[in-house]
């Protein structure tokens, strides 16, 4: 019974990419920013391999002669740098558009369906960060009762919103409404629900975020597999980021310590196929925070883990770690997601601890996927294990 537990540690970039200057994020390197933390301990993935990656430029670097596991450095082959399409393309899928952002806001004919749809009016429409808007907006907010709508580098459309206000379920309500509008040359990878709690010069954001994702434009290596009478089980934002298609199950977590207990739940539970976890903090807390000693301890406790998930590996288990995308929570010049190249440590009985460099895609981990369990490949990529 083979079983795949696939851990994206989000947003842990390890060198800015050839290209990164076309994206502005020339000089960027996630790993490399939080290495200069005192917080910085991740023994585990030493042994593992990490530092014997092909490019890692790093403090406290230390490659080790007979690492642990599969090592690789994983090149984004779609345009972009955001989290829907760097899932997508971890599945299969590698995307030749990037999926459409608005630097400048969301043109007034989307605002006024958006506002037709809801009943409600607009405040904002801006790039921002999610913890300032509410700060800036949110007693104009609770004021009015207009919806707080702002946007990032990302191709995103947030509504925030206070419960108080808005209740959850009708802010879901909301941004499914605006999930089927916004199609076609403004078809954003993601709506996303930020409820706020607290008062004025005292808001919060919930953990009641939920995000209404684009579908993936293809066949994944998740439809495969589920087609296959196999389990996909997806811990975190899996299910949204790929809009439900092809998972058999799955559950939400509120943050990183949540999704490392629910995957060690399902190392002790027998299913074939692959349980692909999201660990968010790394990004969501600390890079676009820029917060480099909070990303070193948050790398430090996954790395305190790791024995615990190794520990409950079967005989025919492979355990990857990977990342998404970058956001160097030491880059000022924008707080946005960086475009890097991310880690691949693969490990497991069967794994025989290879180098295999610089890779051509992200696609690579789901051809590996997929010939691991035996499952025809028709996504893009090629196997590591070939």
């Amino acid at each position: 019974m083979k079983r795949v537990f696939l851990i994206v540690l989000d947003s842990f970039g390890i060198g800015e990419m050839a290209d990164a200057a076309d994206y502005g994020d020339k000089g960027t390197n996630t790993i490399g920013s939080v290495s200069t933390s005192r917080w910085f301990d991740v023994p585990n993935l030493k042994k593992l391999g990490l530092f014997n990656i092909e490019g890692v430029k790093c403090e406290k670097k230390e490659t080790v002669e007979n690492p642990l596991a599969a090592v690789a450095r994983m090149r984004e082959a779609s345009k972009g740098k955001d989290t829907t399409i760097g899932h997508w393309e971890i599945a299969g899928i590698i995307s030749q558009k990037p999926l459409p952002t608005y630097p400048n806001g969301f043109p007034g004919e989307v605002l006024d369906e958006f506002s037709r749809l809801t009943g409600r009016g607009v405040l904002c429409n801006k790039t921002y960060s999610g913890t300032e808007v509410i700060k800036d907006y949110g007693e104009e907010h609770m004021r009015t009762g207009k919806l707080i709508v702002y946007t990032s580098a990302d191709s995103v459309f947030q509504i925030a919103a206070h419960e108080d206000i808005v209740p959850l379920d009708t802010l879901y309500d909301y941004c499914k409404k605006a999930r089927a509008m916004l199609q076609g040359e403004h078809a954003v990878g993601r709506v996303i629900a930020r409820p706020f709690v607290g008062e004025a010069g005292n808001f919060t954001r919930t953990p009641h975020r939920h995000d209404y994702s684009l579908p993936p434009q293809g066949v994944t290596m998740l439809d495969l597999i589920s087609k296959a009478g196999k389990s996909v089980i997806a811990v975190g934002k899996i299910n949204d980021i790929f809009a439900g298609k092809g998972i058999t199950e799955f559950v939400y977590t509120s943050g990183n310590a949540e999704g490392i207990e629910r995957t060690i739940e399902y190392l002790d539970k027998d299913f074939e196929g692959i349980c692909f976890i999201n660990l968010v903090d790394y990004d969501m807390l600390y890079g676009h925070r820029r917060d480099v000693d909070g990303y070193a301890k948050a790398l430090a406790y996954f790395d305190e883990k790791l024995p615990d998930i190794m520990g409950k590996l079967r005989a025919d288990d492979v355990l990857m770690i990977t990342a998404d995308h970058g956001c160097d929570p030491a880059y000022k010049a924008t707080t946005d997601h960086t475009r890097e190249h991310t880690p691949l440590i693969m490990y497991g009985k069967n794994i025989a601890p290879v180098n295999y460099g610089t890779r051509d895609t992200f696609a690579d981990i789901a051809a590996t996927v997929l010939d691991y369990l035996g499952i025809d490949q028709t996504t893009a990529g090629v196997s590591l294990l070939k």
